[in-house]
C-alpha cells in the first residue's frame, strides 16, 4: 500500500494548538495520530472529526474537557491529519474506516467513553457504538446522522459533485465557509496544513461519495447499526446547529429511535455545519450533561 505522512513541519506553530503527538500502529501497517490530553483514568471522551476536517477542529474544546475532568482524545481518521494516508483511492471505504477507528480503539483499549461526533466523526461513530456498546456511557452528537439509503439532499448532491469533480479542492476555505465565522488566515492554514499535494487529499474527496443517501453498498450495514442503536439506552443527546443545510432537522430522527435520547435536555446551537467552530462551549456543556445523565425533568 502506497503511504503518504505529511512532513511534521507543516504542523509547526499552529495557532491554539500545543499538543505533543501521538501514535498507534493498527492493522494494514497504518499509523494513526491523535491527541490525548487530562489524566489517563479520567472518562474519555472521543472526539471524532469529519471531512475535510482533522482534529484540529476540536481545539477549543480539548482544554475546557480537561478542566471539567475528562480525558480529551481526538483521534485523526486515516487520511486526515497527521494520520497516514493511502495514496490509492481503493484502499478507502465506510467498512474500512470504521475497522481502523475499531483497531485504534481496542488498542487504547478505552472504554466508558462520551463520543462526540459531527459530520462523518457520527457517520464512523455511530457505527463504532453499534458495534461495541460495551465501551460506550454516551453520545453528544452535533450535525451529523447514519443515512440508510434516503434520498440524496440537493445541497450535499452538490458537494458531492464539487468533491468529487472541481479542479481545485481548497479544504481551509472550505471549513472557512461551512464555520459561520471568518476564520483567521492563520486558522485557515492550519485546516490546509496536513493536505500540501493534491494526492494527500484523496481520503477528503472521495469520502462524500461513501455517504449512504440513495443506492450505496454501505445501506445493510447502516440498518444493522440502526437496529442496534434502537436498543442503546445510555444517554443519548443532539446538539444540533441552526445554520447548518445539510444536517437540518436530523436529530428527529435520533430522538424518536435511540431509546437513550428519550427525556434528554436536547438542544439548538448556533452557527453552521462545523459547531466547534462556532459553538464550542455549548459542544461542551451538551458533553458535560451526557456524563452527567442529563434528563431533562418530567
Amino acid at each position: 500500500m502506497r503511504v503518504y505522512r505529511t512532513p511534521d513541519e507543516r504542523f509547526a506553530a499552529l495557532p491554539d494548538w500545543p499538543y505533543a503527538p501521538k501514535y498507534r500502529d493498527i492493522s494494514d501497517g497504518l499509523r494513526v495520530h491523535y491527541v490525548d490530553e487530562g489524566a489517563p483514568d479520567a472518562q474519555p471522551v472521543l472526539m471524532l472529526h469529519g471531512e475535510p476536517t482533522w482534529g484540529y477542529l476540536y481545539r477549543h474544546m480539548i482544554g475546557p474537557l480537561v478542566d471539567a475532568g475528562f480525558r480529551a482524545v481526538v483521534p485523526d481518521l486515516i487520511g486526515f491529519g497527521r494520520s497516514d494516508k493511502p495514496l490509492d483511492r481503493a484502499a478507502y471505504s465506510y467498512a474500512g474506516q470504521v475497522a481502523w477507528m475499531r483497531a485504534w480503539i481496542e488498542a487504547l483499549d478505552l472504554r466508558n467513553m462520551i463520543l462526540a461526533c459531527q459530520d462523518w466523526g457520527s457517520l464512523i461513530g455511530l457505527r463504532l457504538v453499534a458495534e461495541m456498546p460495551e465501551r460506550f456511557a454516551g453520545v453528544a452528537l452535533s450535525n451529523g446522522g447514519l443515512p440508510e439509503g434516503q434520498p440524496v439532499p440537493r445541497a450535499f448532491a452538490i458537494w458531492r459533485a464539487f468533491s468529487r469533480y472541481s479542479p481545485f479542492f481548497p479544504i481551509g476555505r472550505i471549513v472557512n465557509a461551512g464555520a459561520k465565522r471568518a476564520l483567521s488566515d492563520a486558522e485557515i492554514a492550519a485546516y490546509d496544513a496536513p493536505f500540501p499535494t493534491r494526492a494527500s487529499k484523496v481520503a477528503a474527496r472521495i469520502f462524500p461519495s461513501f455517504v449512504p443517501l440513495g443506492a450505496n453498498v454501505a445501506v445493510p450495514d447502516q440498518k444493522r447499526a440502526w437496529t442496534a442503536l434502537e436498543r442503546f439506552d445510555k444517554p443519548f443527546l443532539c446538539c444540533f446547529t441552526d445554520g447548518d443545510p445539510i444536517t437540518r432537522g436530523g436529530d428527529a430522527l435520533f430522538a424518536e429511535r435511540v431509546p437513550g435520547a428519550h427525556g434528554m435536555a436536547h438542544r439548538t446551537l448556533s452557527g453552521g455545519h462545523f459547531v466547534q467552530e462556532n459553538d464550542p462551549a455549548g459542544f461542551v456543556a451538551a458533553i458535560c450533561d451526557v456524563a452527567a445523565g442529563g434528563r431533562s425533568p418530567t
